[in-house]
């Protein structure tokens, strides 16, 4: 009995092991998606969040907004939306790459070289794509905003991940099977 427990264990190793990717593809069709809407469709877009952030934020803080209030806020500040979402985008997008990766057992520097330069690739070739696009242009200001929210992401991912194997799991980690 023990050894099958052991063999069902090990199987589902080898099975579910590779499905930590699906976040990260997941992610790279989302960014992809967003990258190949024209442009007044993405403005348009950026307008309705930052229209319900501001509708959040009135309700929140009761500040007492107009919608027009409102409806300008969000036009002003659509470029700050907009650059958000990238910065986001790609940490979300840095956190589902590196976290498999420390999984499969890449650790150290190698870890943040990886799965950073994978982001940042992924980055420059998505803002290659996007030049294809109506109304859109690649910017290597968006790269370099990319590239920041994916480092942040590797960085971050990589402190939580070894602060977790050091501490809530470091008695899994030395227990041997």
């Amino acid at each position: 009995m023990k050894y099958f427990l052991m063999y069902i264990k090990q199987t589902l190793r080898f099975v579910l092991k590779p499905l930590s990717f699906a976040p990260a593809i997941i992610m790279m069709c989302l960014i992809f998606m967003f990258s190949d809407q024209d442009a007044d469709t993405s403005s348009k877009l950026s307008y309705k969040v930052g229209v319900k952030v501001y509708t959040y934020a009135n309700e929140t803080f009761d500040k007492g907004w107009t919608q027009q209030r409102i409806e300008q806020l969000s036009r002003k500040t659509q470029y700050y939306v907009r650059k958000t979402a990238h910065f986001t985008e790609y940490f979300l997008l840095a956190v589902s790459v590196t976290f498999p990766l420390y999984v499969f057992g890449l650790r150290g520097p190698w870890l943040v070289v990886v799965a950073g330069a994978f982001c940042i690739g992924f980055a420059c070739l998505d803002e290659y794509h996007q030049s294809f696009v109506d109304g859109r242009m690649s910017s290597k200001k968006d790269v370099f905003i990319d590239s920041c929210g994916a480092m942040v992401g590797v960085i971050l991912t990589r402190i939580v991940c070894w602060t977790g194997r050091m501490t809530i799991f470091r008695p899994l980690s030395n227990h041997k099977d």
